[in-house]
C-alpha cells in the first residue's frame, strides 16, 4: 500500500482516523499498531512476520541489556542484535548482488536466490539499530512494553520510506500524546502538500525522464534532451522523496506524533557539505551519530579524518542499493567532500567564487543523480560523456524534439524549479507578518488551496496515473 493511492487516501486513512477519534486514548497505540501491521501486510504478506519476529527479538535483547549486570553480557546482546538485523538486511538486499559479484570475479556459477526485496527494509533496520545502540549506551531507556516498541518500528507513516526516526525523539510521545482537531488539521495540510508534490510534480517529471533519460540511446540523442532528462530526474527525486517525507510527517501529526524534518530546500545549498545538511537529513544524522563520530569524526590527523569520511560514504552508497552505481555515487560524494574540506574551502573564498560554487554544487548533484539512476556504471559514464559532447555523441546540441518537449512542459519545469527553492516559504513567512494576511487572507486561502490541490491530485489517481515512490527500493 502506498500513500498516493485511492485506497489509502479514501479508505484506509479515514478509517484509522475515525477509529482513533472514537476510541479511548489508551487504545490509540494498539489501533495504530494493528493498522500498521495491516498496512505493511497489504504489500508484504510474508515479510510482515519477519518484521514482527525481528522486533520481538530486538525487544528481548534490549530488555536483557537493561537487566544485565556485566558489560560483557550487554555487549554480547548488542552484537547479537546487530548480527540479526544486518543479517536480515544482507540476505534480503545484498545476497544476490554478492553472488553476482563473486560469479563475475571468479567465473563461478553460484545460483541466485531470487529473494524479493522487502519494501523499506533499510529504513526500519536503521531505526532498530539506533534503538539498540541507544539502549546500550544509555542514551534512551529500554521500552518494557513490546507492543509500544513494535509501534515505533512499524508505525505506517514512516515504515517504508522514512524519515528515519530515533526512538529517543518519540519515546515520550508513544506513551503520552494527544490527538487534537488542530493537530489533525495541521497534519492534513502537510499531508496534502506532500501528496501534491508527489502526484502533480514528481509523477509528471517521471514522464519527462522516460522520454529524455534513455541510457541505451545516448549516442544518438541531442545533448539538450540529455540535459533535460538529467534536470528532470533531479527534480523528480526531490519532489518524490520530500513529498513522501511531508506525507509521513503530516500523518504522524494527525495521530499526535511530531517527527523531525527530513529536507530543508537542499537545492539552495551553498556547498556539497551544505547539501547534505539539507537532503535526507535523518540519514545524514544517523551516519554522523552512529558511524562517523564513533570512528573518531574530525578528531585526529587529516588522513584519519579522510578514512572516516570514506567509511561513511561507502556505507551510504551501499545503503541505497545493491548496485555498483550506488557505491560509486557514495564515493563520488566522498571525493567531493574531501576536496571541498581540505582543498577548495569555499567558505573562505570571496563572494563571486561562492556564487559559482553554488552552481558547481548543483551541477555535481545533478551529474551524480545520473549515476544514481543508471542501470550500471558504464551506462552512466556514456550518458555523462554525451552530456558534454564526448564519447562519440552524434545527436548534436538540440533538435525539434527538444523544443517540443520543452514547450509541452515549460510551465511544469518552471514551477518545479521555483518550488524546489526557498522563495515560496520565505514569501509566505513574510506575508504572515502582515496583519491582514495573517488574520484574514491565510485562514481563508489555505483551506481552499489544500482542497483544490487534493482534488486535483486525486483526479490523477482516479484516472490511474500512479507510480511508486523512488525510495521504496531502498
Amino acid at each position: 500500500m502506498v500513500f498516493s493511492s485511492t485506497y489509502f487516501a479514501f479508505l484506509f486513512l479515514p478509517a484509522v482516523l475515525l477509529l482513533c477519534v472514537i476510541a479511548p486514548k489508551q487504545l490509540h497505540n494498539y489501533i495504530l499498531l494493528a493498522a500498521s501491521i495491516f498496512f505493511y501486510a497489504h504489500g508484504e504478506p510474508f515479510f510482515v512476520y519477519v518484521v514482527i519476529v525481528s522486533a520481538f527479538l530486538n525487544w528481548a535483547a534490549a530488555l536483557g541489556m537493561d537487566r544485565a549486570q556485566g558489560k560483557g553480557m550487554r555487549r554480547a546482546l548488542l552484537i547479537a542484535s546487530l548480527v540479526l538485523d544486518l543479517g536480515i538486511l544482507f540476505i534480503c538486499k545484498y545476497l544476490d548482488f554478492s553472488i553476482s559479484t563473486i560469479n563475475g570475479l571468479f567465473h563461478t556459477a553460484i545460483p541466485l536466490q531470487g529473494i524479493r526485496l522487502p519494501i523499506g527494509i533499510s529504513f526500519y533496520t536503521f531505526q532498530v539499530i539506533s534503538y539498540m545502540i541507544d539502549v546500550y549506551t544509555g542514551r534512551t531507556e529500554c521500552q518494557k512494553n513490546f507492543l509500544y516498541l513494535a509501534l515505533y518500528i512499524m508505525f505506517f507513516p514512516q515504515l517504508i520510506a522514512g524519515p528515519i526516526v530515533r526512538y529517543h525523539s518519540i519515546a515520550e510521545q508513544i506513551g503520552n500524546r494527544k490527538m487534537t482537531l488542530n493537530g489533525i488539521g495541521i497534519g492534513a495540510k502537510r499531508f496534502i502538500y506532500g501528496f501534491s508534490k508527489k502526484i502533480l510534480i514528481a509523477n509528471q517529471m517521471a514522464l519527462i525522464v522516460q522520454r529524455c533519460m534513455r541510457f541505451g540511446d545516448t549516442a544518438w540523442m541531442p545533448r539538450s534532451i540529455l540535459w533535460l532528462g538529467a534536470l528532470a530526474y533531479t527534480l523528480q527525486i526531490y519532489f518524490d522523496f520530500s513529498g513522501y517525507s511531508d506525507m509521513a510527517i503530516g500523518l504522524g501529526r494527525m495521530f499526535g506524533f511530531r517527527f523531525e524534518e527530513n529536507f530543508d530546500h537542499p537545492y539552495t545549498a551553498r556547498s556539497v557539505t551544505d547539501f547534505w545538511r539539507k537532503w535526507h537529513m535523518s540519514l545524514s544524522y544517523w551516519f554522523r551519530d552512529y558511524v562517523y563520530i564513533p570512528l573518531g569524526g574530525n578528531r585526529g590527523s587529516i588522513p584519519f579524518q579522510i578514512r572516516n569520511l570514506f567509511v561513511v560514504w561507502l556505507l551510504t552508497g551501499i545503503w541505497h542499493g545493491a548496485n555498483f552505481t550506488f557505491v560509486l555515487w557514495g564515493l563520488g560524494y566522498f571525493v567531493l567532500l574531501c576536496l571541498e574540506r581540505y582543498v577548495i574551502c569555499p567558505e573562505e573564498k570571496p563572494g563571486v567564487f561562492r556564487l559559482f560554487y553554488r552552481l558547481f554544487t548543483m551541477l555535481a548533484v545533478c551529474l551524480l543523480f545520473v549515476l544514481f539512476n543508471a542501470p550500471d556504471p558504464g551506462s552512466a559514464g556514456r550518458y555523462i560523456a554525451a552530456l558534454f559532447g564526448a564519447g562519440g555523441n552524434a545527436g548534436g546540441l538540440a533538435d525539434a524534439g527538444f523544443l517540443q518537449i520543452l514547450y509541452e512542459n515549460a510551465a511544469l519545469l518552471a514551477a518545479a524549479v521555483v518550488l524546489s527553492g526557498s522563495l515560496p516559504a520565505k514569501a509566505a513567512k513574510a506575508l504572515r507578518k502582515v496583519k491582514v494576511f495573517n488574520r484574514w487572507i491565510f485562514p481563508l486561502l489555505v483551506p481552499v488551496l489544500c482542497t483544490f490541490l487534493f482534488l486535483w491530485s486525486a483526479s490523477y489517481l482516479v484516472m490511474g496515473a500512479h507510480n511508486p515512490f523512488i525510495y521504496f527500493n531502498f
